[in-house]
């Protein structure tokens, strides 16, 4: 079973381990290198079916439930809210919510029987993973972040094991509870060609590709700034821009306004689904909210990036951000600079130095763990199989 928030960060992640374990129940894999640090040196048998049914919980109305149907998996909604940052009615509004969740997410669990439960995180894993631990069924946290949330943390109290993204997450959980597995992106962004994504998506060859977007929800600060350097961003090159939908009907009204020769170069979208590998590698520079997808998805795909770490999501998306600065894989550029015209200038600067988005796309490559994706599905397989060797029960 799989639980998650209403975020491409958190669905995404999620779906890949799926695939992979689809791969791993039909063959006999060896585990060798960061698998075996990462699984204790266990091995999945030829033809183990342990975990074949999956089932995807997640909010009420959330964006996960689209993006969960188009790939086929069973979708249930449980109520959750959040907690921090409201009132104190909207909060105790919102833990009557968890609660209504949690004995849904019992009911859930009591029906599809789970072998073992991965929650990536966001407000429907609380209820999710509750009800799985006072069931006595195993759970996997998946931290995709630098740094844990709250819902992280309270997860890790019911996990048997917490699976993260980096080496410098380990510090945030009990010695023995943290096992580093990388993030698990799409397979299709380590085999895509530059060439074949611009194709696809009706770019040139001969410019620039600047990719823009702030997440599955948009980024209304960002959007902003892009349009009003608009002309001149393009005159340095085309420009995929993934608005979230609040923003689109003003930014298509935004671009009718070009003159033809650059409207023709600014590609508008509200979201993109699976064309999103397409945009990610047919870009040169990516401007980005810091959200735990961009450090996954980027280095996965070499690509560079200016980072605008939501000012309003606590300290989550600032440390994913200094990590990736650190690394010299990204520039770190703060929301409130925006208006200012920081981001015409550094997006100019950038695409003006060939040397530095080489070094930046190298660097942002060294960080991506292809091996992700298979090693939470072991962590997952080696958890059903422990707990159906305690006859249902892990100790």
């Amino acid at each position: 079973m799989l639980s998650g928030g209403g975020t491409g960060g958190h669905v995404y992640p999620a779906l890949t381990v799926v695939d992979e374990l689809k791969t791993l129940a039909a063959c006999q894999w060896p585990v060798t290198g960061n698998q075996q640090q990462a699984t204790g040196g266990w091995q999945v048998e030829s033809g183990d079916r342990s975990l074949d049914a999956v089932l995807y919980v997640g909010t009420e109305g959330g964006l996960e439930a689209d993006i969960v149907a188009r790939a086929g998996i069973p979708f249930r909604a449980v109520r959750a809210g959040a907690l921090l940052g409201l009132s104190p009615w909207q909060a105790l509004r919102n833990v009557w919510e968890l609660l209504r969740g949690s004995v849904q997410a019992w009911r859930i669990l009591r029906q599809f029987r789970p072998s073992v439960v991965l929650a990536t995180g966001g407000y429907a894993s609380a209820p999710v993973a509750l009800a799985a631990w006072l069931q006595g069924c195993p759970v996997l946290v998946y931290l995709p972040d630098i740094l844990p949330g709250l819902a992280i943390r309270v997860l890790a109290r019911l996990a048997k094991r917490v699976a993260v993204s980096f080496d410098a997450s380990v510090a945030c959980f009990r010695p023995g509870k943290a096992v580093v597995t990388g993030y698990p992106v799409r397979a299709a962004l380590f085999s895509g060609d530059k060439l074949g994504a611009r194709q696809r998506l009706g770019l040139t060859c001969e410019q620039k590709v600047l990719l823009v977007f702030g997440g599955s929800r948009g980024a209304h600060s960002i959007n902003q700034a892009v349009s009003a350097g608009l002309e001149q961003l393009l005159d340095k090159a085309q420009i995929v821009h993934i608005s979230g939908e609040k923003d689109l009907s003003w930014l298509q009204e935004r671009r009718a306004q070009l003159p033809a020769g650059l409207r023709e170069r600014y590609h508008l979208f509200g979201y993109l689904h699976d064309e999103m590998v397409d945009a990610l590698l047919a870009a040169d520079l990516a401007v980005a909210r810091a959200g735990a997808a961009t450090m996954g998805e980027f280095a996965a795909a070499g690509l560079p990036s200016i980072l605008v770490p939501y000012p309003y999501a606590g300290q989550h998306q600032e440390a994913n951000a200094d990590f990736m600065l650190k690394r010299g894989a990204a520039l770190k550029l703060p929301d409130a600079e925006l208006k200012a015209g920081a981001l015409e200038h550094a997006v100019t600067r950038l695409l003006c130095d060939e040397n530095a988005l080489r070094c930046m796309a190298e660097n942002a490559r060294k960080l991506a763990r292809p091996d992700a994706a298979r090693a939470i599905a072991l962590q997952l397989m080696q958890l059903s199989r422990q707990r159906a060797s305690a006859g249902g029960q892990l100790d």
